[in-house]
């Protein structure tokens, strides 16, 4: 039997809460974890990142299987979850914190992530530009317990929350 080489994924997208459920519900996915990253604190709180104060971006960290669900099918997910036009947060979720970004780990990563991005802008998806940046990884912090799987252990909230976002209108108009 041959063992199943894994990877790490990690990607900016403005609410971790609405970013996890997504990357779920795929075969070679192993585990999406809510975190921070890019900031300057060493070991953030959510309340350092939510006011701004450690430059962190929320996250989620991604295990997964490149030869079951390749590094291009999870930036296909990543873009159909977010504005890429907006460099000022994501719906409802205003502030730096909130920003979009692809964190990679590779060069392999980085060609993929940039050529998907040119995709993306040819495509004529979106009339304002791309400003997702690409970014190379940093140091992950794991957010605290309670955020992990929120969109579980909080349904109601999160599905609340969600609705109130408007992010799955926005979804619905340019992925259909």
């Amino acid at each position: 039997m041959t063992d199943i080489v894994v990877e790490k994924a990690t990607f900016a997208g403005g609410c971790f809460w609405c970013m996890v459920k997504p990357f779920k519900e795929w075969d070679g996915i192993y585990d999406v974890v809510s975190g921070y990253m890019g900031g300057h604190v060493e070991h953030p709180t959510y309340e350092d990142v939510k006011k701004g104060d450690s430059g962190h971006l929320e996250v989620v960290e991604i295990t997964y299987a490149p030869s079951i669900f390749p590094y291009d099918k999870l930036l296909d997910v990543f873009w159909q979850q977010i504005d890429p036009t907006d460099a000022d947060g994501q719906f409802q979720d205003r502030g730096h914190s909130y920003s979009t970004a692809i964190f990679y780990y590779t060069d392999e990563q980085r060609q993929i992530a940039e050529t998907s991005k040119e995709n993306l802008c040819a495509s004529g998806t979106f009339t304002n530009p791309i400003v997702t940046p690409i970014r190379p990884s940093e140091t992950f912090y794991r957010a605290e317990e309670y955020h992990q799987d929120y969109h579980e252990k909080e349904q109601e909230h999160y599905d609340e929350d969600r609705s109130l976002s408007g992010r799955d209108e926005f979804i619905a108009g340019h992925w259909s």
